[in-house]
């Protein structure tokens, strides 16, 4: 595998307003996507967390080092070409989310999923008007559809930079609703992502700590924290 990485080449880096949004000029040259595509953003205050990353590379870029960029060049070149497939991709959570589906046994944890999780579903049926409804077990059972309905009416009407930030709000927690909640404010994002890690914290406790496992949590709740940021950069 090569260790080339692209060398440090501007000096300044702005941010420019344009017709269509914010971008960011590179001595004076405007930075694209990896498709080639033009890298214009929503918002100044996105723009300026772009910019941000580009300014602090070294003599080496180092895309892993980019979190904003590379969300800002997902929205453009993934989501915004393909915004019906990744938001029916999406709203197909909300008939399968996690908070639906609960423990038989122990009672300890049953105890624990309702007061964490009826909470949630109580805030989306007065918030998002769809009352999604819990079961006990893992096999699948239909939600109503009308609440699936508006669930999807809201994730189609959300743009690409939005989407592509909601993407890793639902896919990260598991949860259509726990990504709505994070995206509309619910309650804090670490909050949040705790939520979504109650089956795998009870675990823990049961059983005690594996290092490996809470790496791999970590990196998730770190992907987690930043797409609630981008999602808020974004409106």
């Amino acid at each position: 595998m090569s260790d080339w990485k692209p060398k440090r080449f501007w000096t300044e880096c702005a941010v420019v307003e344009t017709d269509a949004g914010c971008t960011v000029e590179l001595d004076g040259r405007r930075v694209k996507t990896p498709a080639k595509a033009a890298l214009i953003v929503p918002t100044r205050a996105m723009a300026e967390a772009v910019a941000a990353e580009w300014h602090a590379q070294k003599k080496q870029v180092d895309p892993v080092s980019m979190p904003f960029t590379r969300s800002a060049n997902a929205a453009i070149d993934k989501v915004r070409v393909q915004h019906r497939e990744v938001a029916d991709m999406l709203a197909g959570y909300g008939d399968s989310d996690l908070l639906c589906y609960r423990a038989t046994h122990p009672k300890e944890l049953q105890d624990r999923q309702s007061a964490e999780w009826d909470p949630v579903l109580d805030w989306a049926a007065t918030a998002l008007s769809a009352r999604l409804v819990p079961v006990a077990g893992v096999l699948h059972q239909p939600q109503p559809d009308a609440a699936l309905a508006e669930l999807s009416r809201r994730v189609h009407a959300l743009d690409a930079f939005q989407l592509a930030a909601f993407h890793d709000l639902v896919s990260l927690s598991g949860s259509l609703i726990l990504g709505f909640a994070a995206a509309m404010n619910w309650r804090k994002p670490d909050e949040i992502w705790r939520i979504s890690r109650l089956d795998e914290i009870w675990q823990t406790e049961q059983w005690g700590h594996d290092d490996e496992a809470h790496e791999a949590a970590e990196i998730k709740k770190t992907a987690f924290l930043h797409a609630k940021s981008f999602f808020d950069l974004s409106v």
